[in-house]
């Protein structure tokens, strides 16, 4: 049974869907994307308001456009970093405030004043974050390509695809920071139903995102910076599914990492939502509409169909390049069985499984409560099995 006392993983005792998020922005905090204190004083407001329909909305985006004001004053007064650092934390703090709007206007008003903040903040605190675009399919898909200040020649790099709620502004300080210290490149890109893509581009996932992830490859190996036989693909989160489906399709792809395994069925875990929202919305990480709007379904019932699609039974076999699969046993999201369940049906040779102990930290989804533990265990292991020299 859950404590009612609140603690640094469950801020709202019995409201999983609040904890989970808060959670989710608090682990952007070693990058400098938010304020550990900020958030704080916002859930303690939050904590006696959470029987008001609003008061999600209302507190982060009040954070938000507080900071975004003060980011516009250092601007005018010539103190660009500084600007950056605001604009940085008030982007993430909009990107919170819009997770549990309904698709529409609002939505996208929320959404497009997010990845602006977030966008002037990167650009002004990382000279070296390039803002692209990727070809696909007669559209684009929005990138931030992070070079590696020392790398020299044609360096390895790592295709960074997102989760469902999550977003390439956030990946690429979680995952391109460390990669770049270690001398390698970065592009963090909102593939189909992530981010910026469907926010602002109604660009909905898909199953086969062998499609998209071709496109980013293409982009990457024709970069003069890029070694085109050391591109590895990641994903987190949902995109536990995206990158190995990727790599079972496409082998030029040197490696694969599923930061969080998804789903093994994931049939079974959208139905889980459908049943979840009906009973106590507040015990569900997703809202009634995230998925079937990532899915562009007209609601759960839909998307549970939708959902039978996306399944790597029959393809996960398919994989031969070198695989790590990254899990925290206490992952209230994906079961730790899930990850098993992929790392015994992948076809690679050379594949490993990590799990991450309460005892040791990483414990939770994608290792949130301590992000950059995943991060370092990713890295090294790239450095061993796919970005070795010669």
């Amino acid at each position: 049974m859950a404590s009612e006392t609140p603690t640094w993983i469950d801020h709202f005792p019995g409201n999983f869907m609040w904890s989970n998020a808060t959670l989710v922005t608090k682990g952007m905090a070693p990058y400098g994307a938010v304020a550990l204190g900020e958030i704080d004083d916002v859930c303690e407001r939050l904590r006696k308001r959470q029987h008001e329909p609003h008061a999600w909305w209302e507190e982060w985006n009040a954070l938000g456009a507080r900071l975004e004001k003060i980011a516009d004053a250092a601007e005018a007064a010539g103190h660009r970093m500084t600007a950056g650092h605001c604009y940085l934390r008030a982007g993430m703090y909009y990107f919170t405030a819009e997770r549990f709007i309904v698709p529409g206007a609002e939505k996208r008003e929320m959404g497009r004043r997010a990845i602006d903040c977030q966008t002037k903040g990167i650009l002004r605190r990382y000279p070296n974050v390039e803002r692209v675009e990727v070809p696909y399919e007669g559209k684009t898909l929005p990138a931030l390509f992070m070079k590696a200040p020392g790398a020299t020649g044609r360096a390895p790099t790592m295709v960074a695809f997102d989760g469902l709620d999550n977003c390439k502004e956030m990946s690429v300080l979680f995952n391109g920071l460390e990669f770049a210290a270690r001398g390698w490149h970065t592009l963090a890109i909102d593939g189909p139903g992530q981010g910026e893509s469907l926010r602002l581009r109604d660009i909905k996932t898909r199953h086969d995102y062998e499609v998209a992830g071709t496109a980013a490859y293409d982009w990457v190996a024709a970069r003069p910076e890029v070694d085109a036989n050391k591109v590895a693909v990641m994903g987190y989160s949902f995109g536990g599914y995206y990158a190995p489906r990727i790599v079972a399709f496409e082998k030029r792809y040197c490696a694969c990492v599923a930061f969080g395994a998804m789903h093994w069925n994931m049939e079974e875990w959208v139905d889980g939502i459908r049943r979840a929202v009906k009973t106590d919305a507040k015990s569900s990480a997703q809202s009634h509409f995230q998925v079937p709007w990532a899915f562009g379904a007209k609601d759960l019932d839909q998307a549970v169909e939708m959902a039978k699609r996306f399944n790597l039974a029959g393809v996960a076999g398919r994989i031969e390049c070198p695989l790590l699969v990254a899990h925290g046993e206490n992952d209230r999201i994906v079961p730790l069985d899930s990850a098993q369940k992929l790392y015994d049906a992948a076809g690679s040779k050379r594949k490993t499984l990590k799990i991450f102990t309460a005892a040791e930290g990483g414990a939770e989804h994608c290792q949130v409560d301590n992000r950059q533990l995943g991060v370092d265990c990713i890295a090294d292991w790239l450095a061993a099995n796919a970005f070795t020299a010669g």
